[in-house]
């Protein structure tokens, strides 16, 4: 073999290492210990992550109010022993800890744009599977995991594929009867 073929061979077996999302995989007892139920209607919540200095987006994420409520939270650290994961999908979201995953983004440099539409129960559990059968974001892809969530949701398939959480954040607002709230936290 060739030295530049080996190179070849090294170098795409980085990049494709580079590819995959840290995978992450609680055990079932502890899927099912944290299952939150929401008892308020079904709905989808984007979540983007805005830089106070620039405005600059930061982060997407997606909360599914379904069956139980769960963050989509790609290619993200947000970590919590009462919030057990699976490969980005984040349970055991009860108002505390949604409170505290807010928290955890806004601060003095950032603040946190939620925009929710309320949807069917058919259309809150089909976007729990996509976002279930998703798979661990890589690192910078969190609009992208995002938006191609978004686009297998009857109702969502207008969303563009985005890498930037701000396009994505813009689309999103164009649905009706979306509600958006913005969060600040100075610590």
């Amino acid at each position: 073999m060739s030295l530049f073929r080996l190179f070849l061979s090294l170098g795409l077996i980085v990049t494709l290492a580079a590819c995959s999302g840290k995978e992450v995989w609680a055990p079932d007892d502890a899927i099912a210990k944290a299952a939150y139920t929401d008892d308020s209607p079904p709905s989808l919540t984007l979540v983007t992550v805005i830089n106070n200095g620039n405005g600059s987006g930061g982060h997407s994420a997606l909360v599914i109010n379904a069956h139980q409520r769960v963050v989509y939270d790609p290619a993200g650290n947000f970590q919590s022993e009462q919030a057990p994961e699976r490969n980005d999908l984040v349970y055991g979201m009860y108002p505390a800890m949604l409170k505290a995953y807010y928290g955890f983004h806004a601060r003095k440099e950032w603040h946190v744009v939620t925009q929710q539409v309320e949807v069917t129960p058919e259309v809150a559990e089909i976007a729990f599977q996509a976002a279930k059968n998703q798979g661990a974001a890589p690192s910078g892809y969190c609009a992208s995991s995002t938006s191609a969530i978004l686009q297998k949701i009857p109702g969502f398939q207008n969303i563009h594929h985005y890498m930037y959480p701000k396009k994505l954040m813009k689309d999103f607002a164009n649905i009706p009867g979306v509600k958006t709230e913005e969060i600040y936290e100075y610590d």
